[in-house]
């Protein structure tokens, strides 16, 4: 048996970024940053977030940067090539349910949750 799974709750680091793929599958990917304490020191950890399909749109379309929330989704590691010609690797999660924390236009806000499900975040 295996799993897969990633339960992050933090605040965006940067507006969602929402394209298509030549399909016109839509993708959105944006930073979620949470925070740690060890001891007496606080530090932030960023997170790469992606979504698929509607949940994609629902992401573009009611989170901001500074917005709290909380994503559960599968880690995936993949390859791409860079602008220089050499091969990049990044590591993310895959968005398969999000619950948007706080109110639309207040990135401290604390109405109750909108919720969305994805489907198995595959690109196609």
């Amino acid at each position: 048996m295996s799993v897969n799974k990633a339960i992050l709750v933090g605040r965006l680091g940067k507006d969602p970024e929402l394209k298509y793929t030549p399909s016109g599958k839509s993708v959105c990917n944006f930073s979620l940053a949470t925070s740690n304490k060890y001891e007496d020191n606080e530090y932030t950890v960023w997170h790469n977030i992606v979504a698929w399909g509607k949940l994609a749109e629902l992401c573009k379309e009611y989170l901001s940067k500074g917005r709290e929330v909380y994503i559960e989704g599968r880690i995936d590691n993949r390859s791409y090539e860079k602008k220089d010609g050499t091969k990049g690797y990044i590591s993310e999660v895959v968005v398969q349910n999000v619950q948007f924390v706080g109110s639309r236009g207040d990135s401290q806000g604390d109405t109750k949750p909108e919720t969305g499900k994805g489907d198995d975040g595959l690109p196609f």
